[in-house]
């Protein structure tokens, strides 16, 4: 017989490592498709991937520049995995984070001659709040006349993104500078950017925000009755419904907390890296949230590990084409690569079916005991 104290850290550690399987295996067989498209092109694989790791984890510059990558992608992915676990499709995290970073930025340029300390969550909240809104009318729409969030919160992303290019014009936007070569808002005042975490690099105080929403989500969806209610309303709606759920309602609120965090990722740039508002700032990390919660399993924890990894693959994709010459798109085809594994069936239902199983042998055995 096994010693009782080991049955809990077998429950605890083998259905995770069952889940595990997924986006490990998805993400080798994505390195080994790569591998192929890399020797086509005429490149050794192992040089290309060994300069991609020395890129990304190389030194002290590498780690904060994967960090830096790695934060709007880890706040992004945080939204997505929130909505994702209620059964809400929010692909809308792309044009909330514009919104975040408009309302945000918009604060961070008043002349209000405040305290950093008061300055900074000031801005935060304008980021957020920003984001919550622009996730408001898809919630609504969704919860309270049916209308597929999927189509409105997509459409919302381009109506963001031309919002902040008319914003930051430099001919006649109400925030743009003025004879700027660029379209970009003036900098935002000292006391509203966020602090940088290592001297000498870009890592900014963003990725602290993101570390402790991955926590507080956990605990959140886990521990508490919201999180009990969002995961019934995503893994059974109807039996929601007859448990007395109050669905509009729950949708709305996970739809402005997902649109909430989204616009945090946007203040987040514009306060911690950019410093100013910029026309197109964003190179798709709203998309890319998607998928980082889709290899993340929408676990607020696991997200933290896939943002890293998405962010260590663009942050080592210069250093592989200037060692090796091959275009960093290489790096998207690895990543397209990886969540395509990830959604096949056969394997993510094998992995969920071992993983149930053996959760209730192991609860079987601490019966037994």
């Amino acid at each position: 017989m096994r010693a009782p104290i080991l049955v809990p850290i077998r429950a605890a550690v083998r259905p995770i490592a069952y889940r595990a399987i997924v986006p490990l295996v998805s993400i080798a067989a994505a390195l080994a498709v790569s591998a192929v498209i890399i020797v086509i092109v005429g490149a050794s694989p192992l040089e290309a991937y060994g300069a991609m790791l020395r890129g990304a984890v190389g030194g002290i510059g590498s780690l904060a520049t994967t960090a830096v990558r790695a934060t709007p992608l880890l706040l992004t992915g945080l939204a997505v995995a929130l909505s994702f676990r209620a059964g809400i499709f929010n692909i809308g995290a792309e044009g909330q984070l514009y919104a975040g970073a408009a309302l945000s930025a918009a604060v961070a340029l008043l002349p209000l001659d405040l305290p950093a300390i008061v300055h900074v969550p000031l801005t935060l909240a304008a980021g957020f709040l920003g984001g919550a809104l622009w996730a408001l009318v898809p919630g609504w729409l969704r919860a309270y006349r049916g209308v597929s969030e999927v189509v409105t919160t997509l459409m919302l992303n381009f109506v963001g993104i031309q919002l902040v290019a008319y914003l930051v014009d430099p001919i006649d936007g109400p925030m743009g500078e003025r004879g700027a070569s660029y379209a970009q808002s003036q900098v935002i005042a000292e006391s509203a950017e966020l602090p940088i975490l290592i001297r000498g690099t870009s890592l900014h105080a963003g990725l602290l925000i993101g570390l402790g929403l991955a926590v507080g989500l956990f605990v959140l969806i886990k521990y508490t009755p919201l999180g009990f209610r969002l995961r019934m309303l995503g893994g059974n709606p109807v039996a929601a419904r007859f448990a007395g759920l109050s669905e509009k309602r729950e949708i709305l609120v996970v739809m402005l907390l997902s649109g909430g965090i989204a616009g945090l990722a946007g203040a987040a740039e514009v306060m911690g890296l950019r410093h100013r508002l910029y026309d197109r700032f964003s190179p798709g990390y709203g998309y890319d949230g998607i998928a980082v919660a889709l290899l993340a399993g929408s676990n607020p924890l696991a997200v933290i590990l896939s943002a890293t990894f998405f962010g260590g693959l663009r942050a080592g994709a210069n250093a592989m084409q200037q060692s090796t010459g091959i275009e960093t798109s290489v790096v998207l085809i690895i990543q397209a690569l990886t969540i395509l594994f990830v959604i096949l069936g056969p394997l993510r239902g094998w992995a969920r079916a071992r993983a149930a199983r053996s959760s209730e042998s192991v609860e079987a055995s601490a019966s037994a005991v």
